[in-house]
This record gives C-alpha cells, sequence and structure tokens, in this order.
C-alpha cells in the first residue's frame, strides 16, 4: 500500500470513528426541565407558585438544536408538569415512539395546576392568567432552547379532558400560535356534561358562607375532601370570577338560600368551547388542523362535547376531525394523543 493510500484508509477509518462516537453520544431520548418566574403569574390571588417548571422530552434521533414540532401538552384536572417529571420516563418513551413512528418531534408538558387543583388555562381574576402565562412565557421560554420549523406544523396544543378544554380555548385565543389542535375527551357542551355535576346534593347544598370563606382563605385552608364539590369550586373560579376589583373572588351557582342562579351558569355556558363556537364563525383559522375525540364509552359524555363541536365547524375552512375510540374517559391517553398528532401532521 503507498502513502496515498494509506492516507485515504486512515481518514476513513477515522471518520468512522467519528461517527460511531457521534452516533453512541445520543442513543436515549432526553429530558429538559426548563424553570422560570412567571410575570403572569406573580402576584396571583390564590398566592399559588409563579416559579414553575416545564418538562421537555425529546426522542433519540433529535440533535439538541434541530429544529422540529412542539408538542404543547396540558395535563387533566389535577395534573401538572411536577407530577409528568416525577414520571418522565413515560414522556420519553412517547417521545420515542412518536419519533419511530410518526416523525421526531418534541414535547412539553405545561403545568396549568393551581390551588384549587387546575386553572382550565384560561385567564380569570379569581386565579391568575394562565392562557397568557402559556402564550406569552412558556412558548417562549421553550423556543428560546428548541426552534421550531419554518415552514409546516410548528406548534400543536394538545390535551386531556380539562387540558383538551385548555386547547381549543388557546387554540382560539392564539390561533397564529398553534397550527394544531388536539383535544382528547375535552370540557365541552355544559349543559349534558356539567350540569349534572352542580346539581348534586355536595354542591347544591354547600353552604355559601363556607364558599366565600374557602375563597378568602385561599390556600390557608384545606380543600374540601368531596370532589365534586372541590371540582365545582375550581370551575366557578375558571368561569365565574367577580372582577379584577375583586381579584381571587368568584361567582357561586347557589345563594344563600340554594336557589340556583340562572346568571352565574350562563357565565359557565359562555365558557364552553362549543358556545364559543356556535357563536363566531372565525374561531379557528382555515390554516388550523382541529382533531376531536371522545372515548365511546366516557362516563362524563365528554365525546358528546366534542362530536357536537366537530359538527359545528366541519364545513367550515379550518380542517377538523372527529374520532370515538373505544374505552372509557381516561383510558389509552397517549395512544389517543399519538393518534391526534399524526392526523395533525397528516402522516
Amino acid at each position: 500500500m503507498n502513502q496515498t493510500s494509506m492516507k485515504k484508509t486512515l481518514a476513513i477509518l477515522f471518520t468512522a470513528v467519528l461517527l460511531a462516537v457521534a452516533s453512541q453520544a445520543r442513543t436515549e431520548p432526553t429530558a429538559t426541565i426548563v424553570e422560570f418566574t412567571s410575570t403572569n403569574l406573580q402576584s396571583n390571588p390564590l398566592h399559588d407558585p409563579a416559579l414553575r417548571r416545564v418538562l421537555i422530552c425529546a426522542p433519540s434521533q433529535l440533535t439538541s438544536n434541530a429544529p422540529a414540532p412542539i408538542v404543547y401538552y396540558l395535563p387533566g384536572f389535577g395534573g401538572s408538569a411536577e407530577k409528568s417529571i416525577e414520571n418522565k420516563g413515560k414522556w420519553l418513551a412517547f417521545t420515542e415512539k412518536l419519533a419511530k413512528e410518526v416523525m421526531p418531534m418534541r414535547v412539553a408538558i405545561v403545568d396549568g395546576h393551581n390551588h384549587w387543583g387546575g386553572s382550565q388555562y384560561i385567564n380569570s381574576s379569581a386565579q391568575g392568567n394562565y392562557a397568557d402565562y402559556i402564550c406569552d412565557e412558556v412558548v417562549a421560554q421553550v423556543e428560546r432552547r428548541y426552534s421550531v420549523p419554518r415552514t409546516g406544523v410548528r406548534r400543536i396544543i394538545a390535551g386531556h379532558s380539562s387540558g383538551g378544554y385548555g386547547a381549543l380555548r388557546l387554540g382560539i385565543y392564539k390561533p397564529h400560535m398553534f397550527d394544531g389542535v388536539v383535544a382528547l375527551s375535552p370540557d365541552s357542551y355544559f349543559q349534558v356534561t356539567h350540569l349534572p355535576l352542580v346539581q348534586i346534593a355536595s354542591v347544591s347544598n354547600a353552604p355559601l358562607a363556607e364558599v366565600r370563606e374557602l375563597m378568602r382563605a385561599g390556600s390557608a385552608k384545606p380543600l374540601p375532601k368531596d370532589g365534586d364539590y372541590g371540582y365545582a369550586l375550581a370551575l366557578c373560579a375558571a368561569y365565574a370570577p367577580v372582577g379584577p376589583s375583586h381579584p381571587g373572588d368568584f361567582e357561586w351557582l347557589y345563594d344563600e338560600h340554594h336557589k340556583w342562579r340562572p346568571e352565574v351558569w350562563q357565565r359557565w355556558m359562555d365558557a364552553d368551547p362549543l358556545i364559543i363556537v356556535q357563536k363566531n364563525k372565525n374561531a379557528f383559522l382555515p390554516t388550523q388542523s382541529i382533531y376531536l375525540e371522545g372515548a365511546a364509552q366516557d362516563q362524563f359524555k365528554a365525546n358528546i362535547g366534542a362530536h357536537a363541536i366537530y359538527d359545528t365547524i366541519k364545513d367550515r375552512p379550518a380542517r377538523s376531525t372527529f374520532r370515538e375510540p373505544p374505552g372509557k374517559h381516561s383510558d389509552h391517553t397517549m395512544d389517543r394523543l399519538q393518534a391526534g398528532v399524526t392526523w395533525v401532521l397528516e402522516r
């Protein structure tokens, strides 16, 4: 072998070694935690932490600076980024599965948890400006580190249950920001899904004085042990705040005599995604893709609400679909999320 051939052979071997080292340097999916203090959540009326964390999971196929779509995922009621961080292995496996079966992308799990259990991811003077926190701060913090493609699908806002509600509301609130919306069993069609909840005895019989005491005490007083009662309190804080002049206060659905207050229920209805899209023909942009679904045996009838929204928007310019997979409300949510993301990406 002459000297020239020897140099070529060594160069090839050296390149092969570098490639082997590079491939071994990133063979596992990665989880990054972004922590920041939210300006929008500072001095919130519930005294919930303004310091928040976002879990960002990426598959092994993505280098640290490679542009890729980002799925912003909103957990259901009671969920949080903190719980997802504790169970990050599930999300790492999910991103790896997405990369292999759909395409490489990142998933950012957002924290919208508050004193009442969940913010519904919207702005409210009774709890804080969670929509602005997500759209103005979370997205900026994540994309300061990870870029999205310049064309095609850049961001997908997704969520399950209360998170599905939040995905719909944010997809309408910031349509230019989110190219795709994936709403899994979203809270909607309140007349069917939520009215029975707020008419049960633990809610309708709650003393108004106690409700007001819980409002005043905030995080200093434990939440009611009855889950339905606690959930109704949280939803009133989201949907029926008194206003900026009374931070932390919200309107209860019953008066001191346990008489139904239709004017407060109307405020819930005004926050219902179904009512919003019925009243607003421009609720979604023609460039957006809206994936609606609900499990066929959903015990909370979220599938009925999702279907009703689809029936309302199916003939509008925005691309949309409705799916009804088998199972109950929270069954197989990761598989359902993948199905929604796949549809948005037209894969």
